[in-house]
């Protein structure tokens, strides 16, 4: 099942995530969209992704129900986003030498994570890395590139069975 993400005109992070017929407000990258994403430029891409599979934090929050495959995340999970690494937007066990994220975090943001089929297939060194579905913070600040929703969204997201999320450009 297919969900879709629509960027709010005159606004670079705010966005409409539709899921079957229910719309939901999602947080998007401090830059907006775009066809050329760069590793660093703020920016969510742009196109039609698989959604790859859901981490989450089972000591803060009970396991979401989804059709992708779910894994309880530890405090060695990180994600690389090294372009020089030969795991350059890979799922990696930390310690690691090479620039990654953390992904047990302290904050709530990671605490429910989708992986987006963004680059990784074979992963583009420099074309972007860990773009995720993850939780908005309390604030509602823009992401790095990824879409943040709501806890409620996210889990009403995953339960609907979606597998495939398109980002369009603003209508």
């Amino acid at each position: 099942m297919m969900i879709h993400v629509w960027p709010t005109v005159n606004s670079n992070m705010d966005a409409q995530l539709h899921c079957r017929h229910k719309s939901m407000s999602a947080i998007i990258g401090k830059n907006g969209v775009t066809h050329h994403k760069r590793e660093g430029d703020l920016c969510t891409p742009l196109g039609t992704f698989s959604l790859r599979q859901v981490f989450y934090r089972a000591d803060r929050v009970i396991k979401p129900q989804s059709a992708l495959p779910v894994i309880p995340l530890n405090p060695q999970d990180g994600w690389c986003d090294d372009p020089s690494s030969a795991s350059y937007n890979q799922h990696i066990q930390l310690p690691s030498s090479f620039r990654h994220e953390t992904l047990w975090r302290e904050d709530s943001v990671y605490d429910l994570i989708v992986v987006i089929g963004y680059n990784d297939s074979p992963a583009e060194p420099g074309k972007g890395s860990a773009i995720f579905m993850h939780l908005q913070r309390p604030n509602k600040t823009p992401t790095e590139g990824c879409v943040a929703l709501t806890e409620a969204d996210l889990r009403f997201v995953l339960a609907s069975g979606a597998t495939e999320i398109t980002i369009h450009p603003p209508r």
